[in-house]
Parts: C-alpha cells; sequence; structure tokens
C-alpha cells in the first residue's frame, strides 16, 4: 500500500497479503518491514538498515480479501463525492454492473447528499475518509482523530438518510492503532488498498490503466479517487479497465477481513 497526498508522499512496500504491516520508509531503495500473522509468527525481510533518524514507522492496514473470492477485485474511490466526477463514476459502475467502495470526506457528503443517496440506492459502500484529509493525523492526539473520525461518520450516516459508513480508510494510510480501535468500536472496517492507480498525479489514463494491471498481484483492492481535481483521467481509465478486468475472469466485490 502507498500513502499519498495530493500527488506528494513516500511509497511504501506491503509483505503478502492478510497482514498487518509496519513499514520504516527511508527512500526509494531501502526498506525494512516486519509483519505479525495470525499465527503469531513474525516473518520478516529486510534491506539495509538506516540510522533511526532517517527512517520512518508507519502503521499500516491492508484490505487483504474480497468477499467475491480469490480472483475478486474491490474498488474504491475516495475524497468525493464531487458534483462532477462522482455522477460519471457512478454511471461507469452502473454500466458494467460493478459495486465499489466509496470513502468520503465529511464536508463533502454533507454538501451533496443526494450523491450519498445515490451511492447507497446503487448498491455501493460507504466509507469514512475523515473530514478534513488530514494526511499527517498519525501524528496528532487521540482528540483529534477522534474528531476527525467521528464527525465524518455522523456527516456520512446523516448525509445518506441513516447508513453507516461500513469501513474507515486513514487519509494518505495514516493509520494508528488508536484510529483503527476508534473505528472498530463504530463498526467500521479499517480500509486500506493494495493497488494504488496513482491517478492523482494525473499521468494520463493510459498510464493509470497500466499502473493497475502491473500491480494486480499485489492484492485485491485498488485505489481511486473522485474528487480534488480533475478526475476525467480516472473516468476514462475505469471505462476501460471495468471490462478489461471482467473478460480477464476477474469478479468485483467488496472488501473483507
Amino acid at each position: 500500500m502507498a500513502r499519498h497526498s495530493g500527488g506528494r508522499g513516500w511509497y511504501g512496500k506491503v509483505l503478502g497479503a492478510g497482514l498487518a504491516v509496519t513499514i520504516l520508509t527511508a527512500g526509494a531503495s531501502a526498506w525494512t518491514a516486519q509483519a505479525s500473522s495470525a499465527d503469531g509468527s513474525s516473518p520478516k525481510a529486510t534491506a539495509p538498515a538506516k540510522s533511526a533518524s532517517e527512517t520512518k514507522p508507519v502503521e499500516v492496514t491492508i484490505a487483504h480479501s474480497s468477499d467475491a473470492g480469490a480472483h475478486g477485485v474491490n474498488i474504491t474511490v475516495d475524497d468525493g463525492p464531487d458534483p462532477t466526477w462522482t455522477p460519471q463514476v457512478l454511471d461507469l459502475l452502473r454500466q458494467y454492473g460493478v459495486k465499489a467502495t466509496f470513502c468520503m470526506v465529511g464536508p463533502q457528503a454533507q454538501a451533496h447528499p443526494d450523491l450519498v443517496k445515490r451511492v447507497v440506492a446503487e448498491g455501493h459502500r460507504l466509507c469514512d475518509h475523515t473530514v478534513s484529509h488530514d494526511t499527517t493525523m498519525d501524528k496528532k492526539s487521540e482528540a483529534y482523530q477522534s474528531q476527525q473520525i467521528l464527525d465524518a461518520e455522523r456527516m456520512i450516516t446523516k448525509a445518506s438518510g441513516g447508513v453507516r459508513p461500513m469501513y474507515y480508510r486513514a487519509p494518505g494510510g495514516a493509520f494508528t492503532p488508536y484510529s483503527r480501535k476508534l473505528a472498530a468500536s463504530r463498526g467500521m472496517r479499517p480500509l486500506g488498498w493494495n493497488v494504488d492507480s496513482k491517478d492523482f498525479e494525473r499521468p494520463g489514463a493510459d498510464a493509470i490503466v497500466a499502473t493497475v494491471e502491473g500491480e494486480l498481484p499485489n492484492g485485491p483492492t485498488l485505489l481511486f479517487h473522485d474528487a480534488g481535481g480533475d478526475r476525467s483521467q480516472t473516468v476514462e481509465a475505469l471505462r476501460r479497465l471495468l471490462p478489461r478486468l471482467k473478460e480477464q475472469g476477474y469478479t468485483y466485490g467488496f472488501p473483507v477481513r
């Protein structure tokens, strides 16, 4: 899973499926990661170590499976809803019979309740993506994290007409043990991603498609954006990807633990 912020940020490497991973990023060429599996064992992968001042530990939660089975993929869409791009994404999803998870920013949901209701009515799932989309919230107080998560949950639930988010996605992957526990207490699964389309960089639809297809072996949960700028490239990329993945034998589902 990669941490991102509007085209800026670092990219971490993920170890396998079904693991909660702590990544120590120290530049593109050197990394150290440790993972704890369900049976308590601790597989390790290590590269040349950097000094403590050069590494940055980050808690990451991976969405590692799909309710559509072993060949399932999960479409997730972040930062909306947006009155220009969300309807276009929804139209494509309906055209190809695909269900997705929409990770909504609280004020965006509050401003566009009609779109939140449409997302729910068309069978998609809601995800809490905080109030301010603060990618540094893992460095903030627990009170701040609580406010960001719970206020967004209330905004999204009200905008939807009473349907609560099923997931919580930390902006930029800035999860903390506290935020994951808080989300779980509200019935929300922490939602990471395995395939970062990098559409927020606007590299062109061809590049977005190539990135997704190249990273699919990393896992089933795909990350796209329907807000935060011009998302015409994302719409075009989805127009190509949704039928192509079906033709390749993939089925669409929702993230599960």
